[in-house]
């Protein structure tokens, strides 16, 4: 086709592609490499969601849903919610079930921003935070956080950022990639900058349920936050149910509503069957989220244990199932220190400059693999950093 002109929209052709990608593929054409870079866990869903799912395929629910999902799931989220996080939404209003967390936090951002709003975006972050933003029309305005501070913001680092332009700030905790878990007081610290700002707070609860060695605190449980606090978590991770793709988000009545519409328009509803599969999940695995947490916390402590011994400086994370260690005393920028490591010891690790500027000279382990899969890649990394530790 002769072009004279790009049909691509600028912010596309802008964008680039997910650098956490770029080394899953190089990774997936080499044999005998252990990935200590996926973001999901080594668990499979348990046996009674995937028995839900399939029976209501046998007994024929493969039609549409309510666009917000299914009431009964819904009713679940909402009790579940309750029970475990102390938050109260009305199911009928107040919740929308989504195609991942991915999805809620879309159309979180296009419900609330107009062109060339900011939303504050703290750095490392998932990767999808500030490209979401700007296809929403708005400006991702990053704040750098610290290893010296476990990589949490403080509240003067928002006050310098926030201008006539700020709509939101953007949290995940805990933390992908650095597993960092905010305290109900370090919460209350940043509630305090979005009540006097008069900001929105997205906050992404993904990984709620994988907590090691302190109660989960949800932002909208904070005192005067609920009607400011847009709610995303999901089924992925403490789940165990990645491919599912079943998320949802919680927020008052005129936010939720709005993002309905683009719900709504883009989506339609969530997969049915996985809506069946979530909903027993809330019902009947507490037992197996609970055992998933209990072996992340072996591994984790393993992990930061012998990232430590080998000279790699990681602090503990308190959640999520990441380390975020320290690489600079190997000289190796991050993107460095990750090819070499694949290409020479067949072990896959994410670069931290790939979760923002201030990731570099870290990277991210994740330590959901098996003990001995983990063992036998702290091995490989003991004799790599040992080559290169200046």
């Amino acid at each position: 086709m002769n072009q004279t002109k790009s049909y691509i929209a600028d912010k596309v052709a802008e964008m680039k592609p997910s650098g956490i990608r770029r080394f899953f593929d190089l990774a997936s054409n080499m044999e005998g490499v252990i990935s200590l870079g996926v973001g999901e866990p080594d668990f499979v869903t348990s046996w009674s969601a995937r028995e839900a799912a399939i029976l209501s395929l046998e007994q024929g629910y493969t039609s549409y849903t309510a666009n917000p999902g299914m009431l009964e799931l819904r009713e679940e989220i909402s009790s579940y919610m309750n029970r475990r996080f102390y938050v109260e939404y009305n199911p009928k209003s107040e919740i929308i079930v989504t195609v991942g967390a991915s999805q809620a936090i879309d159309i979180a951002l296009r419900a609330i921003l107009n062109p060339d709003e900011e939303v504050i975006v703290l750095e490392p972050c998932f990767v999808a935070y500030a490209p979401l933003v700007t296809l929403a029309g708005g400006n991702p305005v990053p704040v750098q956080t610290l290893k010296e501070n476990e990589f949490k913001v403080l509240p003067e680092q928002l006050e310098a950022v926030i201008t006539a332009k700020t709509k939101a700030i953007m949290i995940c905790s805990p933390s992908n990639p650095t597993g960092s878990l905010l305290s109900a007081s370090e919460l209350e610290a940043i509630a305090n900058v979005a009540k006097k700002h008069d900001l929105l707070i997205i906050s992404d609860e993904i990984y709620a349920e994988l907590c090691y060695d302190e109660e989960y605190t949800s932002m909208a449980a904070i005192n005067e936050m609920w009607d400011r606090t847009l709610l995303i978590s999901g089924f992925s991770k403490g789940f165990a149910m990645t491919g599912w793709r079943l998320g949802f988000v919680c927020a008052p009545e005129e936010l939720t509503q709005a993002m309905l519409k683009i719900h709504q328009y883009s989506l339609m509803c969530a997969p049915t069957m996985a809506q069946f599969a979530g909903l027993e999940a809330l019902k009947s695995g507490s037992n197996d989220v609970e055992d998933m947490r209990k072996s992340y916390r072996r591994r984790r402590n393993l992990v930061v244990q012998s990232l430590n011994d080998m000279g790699l400086s990681c602090h503990i994370p308190g959640g999520a199932f990441y380390a975020f260690p320290d690489i600079t005393a190997t000289g190796l920028t991050s993107e460095q220190f990750a090819e070499k490591l694949l290409m020479e010891e067949k072990v896959a690790v994410v670069p931290g400059n790939v979760f923002g500027e201030s990731g570099e000279g870290h990277i991210r382990c994740s330590y959901a693999s098996s003990l001995e899969q983990l063992q036998e890649a702290l091995k490989r990394m003991k004799d790599f950093t040992d080559r290169y530790r200046q």
